[in-house]
């Protein structure tokens, strides 16, 4: 597998009722031709690519911030992602985790691991050490994500106000509605 096609299976999270989709982005800068509609691609490869991430940051509520243990201009493109995203969501509460991925090459190691932490620290956000070749870690920072995302909608939600208790019922019927037709299209959580 090249990096650009991941399987990731649903996880069953028992504290949760609510179902996340994932939407996993690694691999789009190779492939930029073909990721928005054909009436598009009088722009440049560079564009859509950009105008996708973008509007995968605006509309995910959790990211995943990837990076390779082996190689440190993985973790310097870490920096401006993250940057990003709080721009783009004009929000310094986003639910994030850091992944230093290829946790089974030891000994190829770029990034020491007490620099992972250091970055979890100034960030707020956990970090994992995972494989994808030995799973380890892989659905604990699905996991992690997606309880901070309950968290934070459980936390925008108010019980003494009424009316956002009736705004939320209403919007979970329409969410339910939607729901049925939902697709890939409409991203939850954004592995980056």
């Amino acid at each position: 597998m090249n990096g650009s096609r991941a399987m990731i299976p649903p996880l069953k999270i028992p504290t949760a009722l609510k179902s996340r989709s994932t939407l996993d982005t690694a691999g789009t800068e190779q492939f930029g031709m073909g990721l928005l509609p054909s009436s598009s691609k009088t722009l440049p490869a560079n564009a859509r690519v950009v105008a996708m991430r973008d509007l995968y940051m605006k509309t995910g509520q959790g990211f995943l911030l990837v990076f390779s243990i082996t190689s440190a201009s993985s973790l310097n493109e870490l920096e401006g992602l993250r940057e990003e995203i709080l721009r783009i969501k004009d929000d310094d509460n986003v639910p994030m985790v850091i992944v230093g991925n290829k946790a089974d090459l030891e000994e190829a190691r770029a990034i020491p691991r007490a620099k992972g932490f250091a970055i979890s620290q100034k960030w707020g956000a956990p970090y994992y050490e995972a494989s994808a070749r030995t799973r380890t870690n892989v659905d604990e920072v699905f996991i992690d994500l997606c309880r901070q995302m309950l968290r934070k909608e459980d936390d925008t939600t108010d019980p003494d106000d009424s009316s956002k208790v009736d705004a939320l019922k209403s919007s979970n019927n329409k969410r339910r509605r939607r729901s049925k037709f939902r697709d890939s299209t409409h991203p939850r959580c954004v592995v980056l």
